[in-house]
């Protein structure tokens, strides 16, 4: 770990400093920070905050995310796939989790704890975050938002009760609360190239914004916010706000041509842009270059949790295994599988899916690691019962 003198010279936060020294010098400190978070609700498997309407368009519901929501709806996922990629789709996101990060020090101190830049964030935008543990190792996935007088993070239904829990543990001098606001707002998206014309259809014009950038407007008398997400190719516009404005809203949406789109539909759709999802594909065994998600990455912006590791590997210049797409060529491999290359054991499937084509087809695309020298020498990928090829990511859609 970097000394307290280094720290200094170098720019690095104080408070960050005194949380880092105190975790080395005892292992039991987390455990005797006290909590300075307040959470509102319950972290049981929780209803769709717009089940009923989706109920009303058929809707055939499962489990996402910590979540009940729609799995598909009547015209199937393969259809509402197409939707999201060649015409306009509306999904429920009630499985993101809504946290408000409020207090004096609350800039500083989520800076000391995430591994993007929340310190020159600007008001009105996002970025994508790792938190990780003092070995660099991956605790879950986030988006800070910048509101002026609040940060709020965006993150999985699924893991927000461990992240707030390690969040609260390193709330220590400063003046830094945490509120879960899940309750009050909800989201929901619409995306794929008619996405903006479908918007527009029930008054909402969406202004000239950057990826993560966000845009505070008015609706049917009640205030909601639209910030488009980061595909260039698929635009996709998240519209947060009450779930009773949101419930009539994705009737208006339906009624201006959005198709109702479920969670496996978004299955295929994150795996053929190359998504990983935590739990998933992110494990808490995984640091983040392994991953290949750089733009969750800042190495300019000092001291967090975990970023001597972080910047040891920068430094070293890669890591032993990555991760990356396959082909299904041959077979039907699962998530688990083992990749051999040699009769050598290389890598590992962490996400496989039937992905429909432009035309009536499909193919069968998977997610997972592979080692950096068996991807180096162009070895054949084999696995029980069949053979993938790597692929970089993401797919096109074809």
């Amino acid at each position: 770990m970097e000394s307290r003198e280094a720290g200094f010279e170098r720019g690095y936060d104080v408070g960050v400093l005194r949380k880092l020294d105190a975790v080395s010098r005892d292992p039991n400190a987390i455990d005797q920070i006290e909590s300075k978070v307040r959470l509102g609700g319950s972290k049981s498997r929780m209803r769709s905050a717009l089940h009923d309407v989706m109920a009303g368009d058929g809707a055939s519901f499962g489990e996402y995310c910590g979540v009940e929501t729609a799995a598909h709806f009547k015209a199937g996922e393969e259809a509402e796939f197409r939707a999201i990629t060649t015409a306009a789709g509306v999904y429920d996101l009630s499985w993101r989790a809504k946290i408000a990060v409020t207090g004096e020090d609350r800039v500083r101190w989520m800076n000391g704890m995430v591994t993007n830049n929340i310190r020159d964030l600007k008001p009105g935008f996002g970025n994508y975050n790792f938190l990780l543990n003092a070995k660099g190792r991956i605790l879950g996935d986030l988006y800070v938002y910048n509101r002026g007088d609040s940060l709020w993070i965006d993150t999985e239904q699924s893991q927000t009760a461990e992240l707030l829990k390690t969040l609260e543990h390193f709330i220590i001098m400063d003046d830094v609360e945490l509120r879960e606001i899940s309750e009050q707002i909800s989201a929901l998206a619409v995306q794929g190239p008619e996405a903006k014309r479908v918007l527009a259809g029930v008054g909402i014009e969406v202004p000239q914004l950057e990826p993560m950038q966000f845009a505070e407007m008015e609706w049917s008398g009640a205030g909601i916010t639209v910030t488009p997400m980061e595909s260039a190719e698929f635009a996709t516009y998240e519209i947060w706000g009450s779930a009773a404005t949101l419930s009539q809203l994705w009737n208006a949406l339906i009624a201006a041509g959005a198709q109702p789109v479920g969670t496996r539909a978004l299955e295929m759709f994150r795996v053929m842009s190359g998504v990983p999802k935590y739990g998933v594909d992110i494990r808490d065994s995984d640091l983040p270059q392994e991953t290949k998600q750089e733009h969750a990455l800042d190495f300019t912006k000092g001291c967090y949790i975990g970023q001597e590791i972080v910047e040891r590997i920068r430094s070293r210049g890669a890591v032993h295994r990555m991760f990356t797409g396959f082909m299904v060529a041959e077979g039907a491999p699962e998530r688990g599988t083992k990749l051999v290359a040699g009769g050598t054991e290389v890598g590992t499937i962490t996400s496989v899916e039937r992905v429909p084509t432009r035309d009536v087809g499909t193919r069968r695309l998977a997610l997972g690691y592979i080692r950096r020298e068996a991807l180096e020498r162009g070895d054949e990928i084999t696995f029980a019962g069949g053979r993938v090829t790597p692929h970089p990511l993401p797919f096109a859609f074809e």
